[in-house]
């Protein structure tokens, strides 16, 4: 009985052995396609969009049209395959004390990351470049 265990141990761990062995050898996990994970990144994209579009309670109304969602590869980065950004148009129309609407136009981006950890997009801070002084 005892020696029927032994063998069974043998066998068990010689069998685990060669399984992560033949894992360990040149086996390279492969991530997702970029067209596979464009389309999350357009959801990201539309869901800040609603949320910028939502009402401040101050009259101002906003419209975030999107310019563009963009997805880049960054070779040789296996933890982060790909890189991408959303740009919106964002038109603001506010009441002025006069009656008037003052209407301002501005562009904003967003930058992430496909995290090949989590398998999702990852924002990333990028710090607002500074604006040029007037007559510099």
């Amino acid at each position: 009985m005892m020696r029927i265990m032994k063998t069974r141990l043998v066998l068990g761990v010689s069998g685990l052995s060669l399984a992560v062995a033949a894992l360990g050898c040149g086996t390279k996990l492969v991530g997702p396609k970029k067209e596979s994970i464009q389309p999350l990144l357009q959801k990201e994209a539309e869901s800040l969009k609603a949320d910028g579009e939502k009402a401040d309670g101050l009259g101002v109304k906003t419209r975030w049209d999107i310019v563009s969602v963009e997805v880049r590869d960054q070779p040789g980065n296996d933890t982060n395959p790909f890189a991408g950004t959303i740009r919106f148009r964002i038109l603001s129309s506010t009441p002025d004390a006069d009656g008037s609407v003052v209407t301002d136009q501005t562009e904003k981006r967003f930058e992430y990351v496909w995290s090949t950890t989590v398998n999702k997009w990852i924002f990333q801070y990028v710090p607002p470049t500074p604006k040029p002084k007037p007559g510099a």
